[in-house]
Formats: structure tokens, sequence, C-alpha cells
């Protein structure tokens, strides 16, 4: 009895941390930053600035609680025209970001290998389906 009543213990307790995470990483829709980064990279430094994008891309949504999104792409036809889907909690999360060791090691070791940078912030048509797309996503 002793065992099955310290298992139930155990449960609760884990369901309450589980909730309260869950509480803890509720993002105001309202407030979030929403922007696509346009990015032309010199083709002659394209799979070294690739390798470095992808590390800090991945850092961020690893390490940084109001990273959403940093999601890099390229398109098809060309190669060095980079796109990145920047989602951010709030401005102060977007800052805070800033001032992080794997965003500023990007910034600093690929700005020769940027021929041009364009920050087109968006606001979303249907901010509440976001939650629906990102969980769909395993």
């Amino acid at each position: 009895m002793r065992k099955i009543m310290t298992l139930i213990v155990i449960m609760i307790a884990a369901f309450s941390c589980k909730q309260q995470v869950r509480n803890e990483n509720i993002v105001d829709l309202n407030n979030m930053i929403i922007r696509i980064s346009e990015i032309v990279i010199d083709p002659n430094y394209l799979d070294e600035y690739l390798s470095i994008l992808k590390e800090e891309a991945q850092a961020s949504v690893r390490l940084e609680t109001g990273v959403i999104s940093i999601y890099p792409m390229y398109q098809k036809e060309n190669p060095t025209e980079i796109r990145i889907l920047e989602i951010y909690s709030s401005k102060e999360a977007y800052e805070a970001h800033l001032q992080t060791p794997h965003f500023k090691y990007y910034k600093t070791n690929t700005l020769n290998m940027v021929k041009s940078l364009r920050l087109v912030d968006m606001e979303a048509i249907d901010p509440e389906a976001m939650p629906m797309i990102f969980r769909k996503v395993k």
C-alpha cells in the first residue's frame, strides 16, 4: 500500500510540474514578433554560411524559450537566396536573442558572406492557428 501511495504522489507531482512548464511557455499571440529575413549569400561562401546558420538556428530554438521559430530555407532555383522565418514570443525575447553567444557568433562570422540582408516584419493573419501548425510537426 505504501508503494502505491508513493507512486500516486510521484505521478501527481510529475503532472503538476508538466502543467507548470506548459503554463510558463504560454505565448501571448498578440505580442509575437514575426519576421522574414531575406538574405543573399556570396556563392563562394555558401556551404560555410549554411553550416553556421544551421548551428545558430538549432541553438536558438533549443536554448531560448522565447524563440518559437528560426526556420532557414533557400530558393530551389537559387540556393544563395536564403529566407528565414523568425518568430519570437515578444520584443524582449527578440532582444535577448540578439545578445546570445550563438547569435553573435553567427553574425560576426558570416558578415563577409552576406551580399544583402532585408528584414521584413510580418503580421499573422490567424495567430490562433499557430499552435495547431507547430503541434503537427514531429
